[in-house]
C-alpha cells in the first residue's frame, strides 16, 4: 500500500529511452567529479588542494540536487536574496557563507558556497553549485572555529547571498570587502575563485550535454532520474524496513567547549503503513552555549538517511533529491541540530559526525544486516600559526581522521575519513610550506574496538612546531567511547598532550584555542579508534595476529581483548589460544550487550567531569598567557 499527499511533478512516464538515461547519467556523475578535479587542482590552500573538504552539487531547474553530495538550498538562498529565480541571467554567480541564509546546506561560515545558474538557448535549465573550505573568514580566532564562541557574530564574517557575479562581471567590491576580513587575503581569494572556476565547469558540461541530445531530452532526463530514484528508495524501504515497529537510539557528544556535556541525540525511526520513513529527532537535547551546534539540513539528512540504504543494499542507486517526499524528518526548533540564531556554529562537526552514529545505530536495530559500530565521532582539525623566522605571518590549517565503523564482514578502515573522498595532507607538504616537522603519522595502537570484525584504529600524528605561534583545534571522544555492538568492544577514547622543550607535559581538552607554543614543543594528536562488531572470541586468529605484526593492537590486547596468545614473532600459540578463549567465556555473561559504550560513570558524573576538565584547562591557559 503506497500513501503520499501528492507525488511530485517528475513521477509520471519519461519519454525517454533508458540507454540516453544512463549516458545522461553518468555524463552527470563525471561532471560532478570534474568538478571536483577542477577546484582541488586550482585551490592554494591544504583544507581544499591537499584534502578536497569541498564538495559539488548540479540541480535541475527547480532546483532539486539531480547529482551532489549536500542538500540544496537553491529555494532558500533565492528567498533570503533580492534576486527574482525570473531575473536570473547567464553568468551570475551568486556566494553565501551564512549556514542561517541556508538553512544549514553548509554548516559554518567558512565554507563558502557558489550557486552558478545554467541557461541554454536562453532557458534557464539548472544550476551548478559548489561550496569549499575556506581557511579563515575572520572572527576571534585563526581558521575562524573558535571552541568557545556564544554567538555566530564571534566566528567570522557573515556573507548574506549576494552576486559575486553579475552576468559574467567579477565583482571586485564584494570579494576585496569579504577577503579583507581573512588572515588568509591571499589564499582565501585564490580559493574563491577556484570554486568559481569549479562551477563554470559544471555549467559548461551541462550545456555540452543539451549540445549532443538537445534542451528537452536534457531536462526529461532530469526528471527521469529523480523518478527513478525515488521508485528505487521506496523499494528498498518495502523491502528492508518492516511496517509499523519503531527504533530508537541516543549517544552523547562529550562537550560543547564551554564545559557543557555530554551533550544528547537521540533519534526515532519507523516506517508507517505504506512507504514512508519517518525519523524524529524529539529527545535531542536543546541547542548549546558554544559552538558544536549543527544546523541540519533536512534535504541533506533525507539524503544522508536514502544514502545509508542505498549503500547497504543497491550502490548502482543514484542518490538526489528524488526521494525527500517519502523521508519525514522531525528536527525540534531549538535543539542542537535546529539551533535559532545567532547560535554560535563553528565547531558543529562534533555534532554532525554523531548524527552518523545515531543514525547508523537505529538502522543496526532495524535491519539484521546492517550492524554497523560507532565511530570516532567528529572530524578533528588544527589551525597553527604565527609569525615564522623570516618575519612572515603564517597560518596551516588541517583536518585529521580516525577510526571507522566495523561492518558485517569487514573490519573497521584505520585512520580514515567519515567522507570517503577526503584525503590527508602529505608530511612532506605541510613541511615544505610551514615551520613544523611531522615526526609521526600513525594509526594508534589498541584505539580499535575489539570484535568478530575490529574497529578503525585513531590517527596518531605528532607535530613539532619549529617557530613559536598558537594552536586552535577541535576534537571529540575524550570523554565518551565509540559504540562497540553484537558483543563487539568499544573503541578507544582520543587524547591530546603538548610537550614542551623542556621536557614538561600537559594533558589537554579535545578542544582548545589559542594555546600558545615555541620552538621545539611537540604535539601528540591522538584520535579515537571506532568500536568493534561481534565477538571477540570468534575473530579469527591468524587476523589477530596480523594485527599485531602491523603494530595496530599490542600482543597484551591480543590476548585480553580476543583471548588470542602470541609469541614473540607475534605468531599464534595455538593451544594457549584455546585455552585463553574457554577462560575468557567462562568469565563473562552469556549474552553479551547489542551496544556497549564503554566503562562509563553515571550522566551526572559525567557533566560533573567534563565541567572541572574545563575549568582546569583554563586556568592552565590563563597562566600560559599571564
Amino acid at each position: 500500500m503506497t500513501i503520499h499527499e501528492e507525488a511530485p511533478d517528475f513521477v509520471r512516464e519519461h519519454d525517454i529511452d533508458q540507454v540516453t538515461l544512463d549516458i545522461i547519467e553518468n555524463a552527470l556523475g563525471n561532471i560532478r567529479y570534474e568538478m571536483d578535479r577542477v577546484l582541488v587542482t586550482t585551490a592554494i590552500s591544504p583544507v581544499i588542494r591537499e584534502q578536497a573538504d569541498e564538495f559539488p552539487l548540479i540541480a535541475d531547474r527547480q532546483g532539486r540536487m539531480v547529482v551532489g553530495q549536500f542538500g540544496s538550498p537553491v529555494d532558500t538562498v533565492l528567498e533570503n536574496s533580492p534576486y527574482n529565480v525570473e531575473e536570473l541571467k547567464d553568468g551570475d554567480v551568486i556566494a553565501v557563507n551564512d549556514p542561517y541564509m541556508m538553512e544549514g546546506s553548509t554548516s559554518h561560515l567558512p565554507d563558502l558556497l557558489l550557486i552558478r545558474p545554467i541557461f541554454y538557448e536562453d532557458d534557464r535549465i539548472g544550476y551548478a553549485l559548489q561550496w569549499g573550505n575556506l581557511m579563515d573568514v575572520g572572527g576571534s580566532t585563526a581558521g575562524s572555529i573558535p571552541i568557545d564562541a556564544r554567538s555566530i557574530f564571534e566566528e567570522g564574517v557573515r556573507m548574506p547571498p549576494v552576486k559575486l557575479y553579475d552576468g559574467g562581471r567579477l565583482n571586485e567590491e564584494v570579494l576585496r570587502f569579504f577577503c579583507h576580513n581573512s588572515r588568509t587575503p591571499r589564499e582565501t581569494r585564490a580559493d574563491i575563485m577556484a570554486i568559481s572556476a569549479g562551477t563554470a565547469t559544471g555549467a559548461q558540461r551541462v550545456k555540452d550535454i543539451c549540445e549532443r541530445f538537445g534542451k528537452e531530452t536534457y531536462l526529461e532526463a532530469c526528471d527521469a532520474l529523480l523518478d527513478r530514484t525515488r521508485r528505487s528508495v521506496i523499494e528498498l524501504i518495502r523491502q528492508n524496513i518492516p511496517e509499523g515497529e519503531r527504533f530508537e537510539f541516543e549517544d552523547y557528544t562529550d562537550d560543547d567547549g564551554l564545559g557543557n556535556g555530554p551533550i544528547k541525540l537521540k533519534l526515532a525511526i519507523w516506517r508507517d503503513e505504506g512507504d514512508t520513513l519517518h525519523l524524529d529527532w524529539t529527545g535531542t537535547d536543546e541547542q548549546v552555549p558554544g559552538p558544536v551546534n549543527f544546523l541540519l539540513n533536512e534535504r541533506m539528512f533525507q539524503m544522508f538517511v536514502g544514502v545509508f540504504l542505498i549503500m547497504a543494499f543497491d550502490p548502482t542507486i543514484l542518490f538526489n533529491d528524488g526521494y525527500t517526499d517519502v523521508i519525514k524528518v522531525t528536527l525540534p526548533e531549538g535543539s542542537v541540530l535546529n539551533p535559532k540564531p545567532p547560535a554560535p556554529l563553528s565547531n558543529r562537526l562534533v555534532v554532525m559526525a554523531r548524527q552518523f552514529d545515531v543514525l547508523q545505530a537505529v538502522y543496526a536495530k532495524a535491519l539484521e544486516a546492517f550492524k554497523v559500530s560507532g565511530s570516532y565521532g567528529t572530524s578533528p582539525n588544527l589551525v597553527y600559526s604565527g609569525v615564522n623566522k623570516d618575519g612572515e605571518p603564517f597560518q596551516t590549517m588541517e583536518i585529521l581522521y580516525g577510526g571507522i565503523p566495523a561492518l558485517p564482514g569487514k573490519d573497521g578502515l584505520d585512520g580514515h575519513s567519515w567522507w570517503p573522498e577526503f584525503l590527508g595532507v602529505p608530511a612532506e607538504y605541510m613541511e615544505s610550506y610551514y615551520p613544523l616537522i611531522i615526526e609521526e603519522y600513525s594509526a594508534r595502537r589498541d584505539s580499535c574496538g575489539a570484535g568478530e570484525f575490529r574497529g578503525g584504529c585513531g590517527v596518531k600524528k605528532v607535530y613539532r612546531f619549529l617557530a613559536g605561534g598558537s594552536i586552535t583545534y577541535q576534537d571529540d571522544r575524550a570523554h565518551t567511547y565509540p559504540y562497540g555492538v553484537s558483543g563487539g568492544k568499544p573503541g578507544g577514547r582520543s587524547a591530546k598532550t603538548l610537550v614542551r622543550k623542556d621536557g614538561e607535559e600537559v594533558e589537554l581538552p579535545s578542544k582548545v584555542r589559542d594555546v600558545p607554543v615555541y620552538e621545539g614543543d611537540r604535539l601528540i594528536f591522538e584520535t579515537a579508534g571506532a568500536g568493534g562488531l561481534g565477538d571477540p572470541l570468534e575473530r579469527d586468529p591468524g587476523s589477530v595476529a596480523s594485527d599485531a605484526r602491523w603494530n595496530l593492537i599490542s600482543r597484551e590486547a591480543a590476548e585480553e581483548d580476543y583471548g588470542v596468545v602470541l609469541n614473540d614473532g607475534c605468531e599464534v600459540e595455538a593451544e594457549e589460544t584455546e585455552a585463553r578463549r574457554e577462560e575468557l567465556r567462562s568469565e563473562r555473561p552469556e549474552e553479551l550487550p547489542q551496544f556497549d559504550h564503554g566503562p562509563l560513570p553515571s550522566l551526572e558524573e559525567q557533566r560533573e567531569e567534563v565541567a572541572e576538565s574545563r575549568r582546569r584547562f583554563d586556568e592552565w591557559l590563563s597562566k600560559e598567557l599571564g
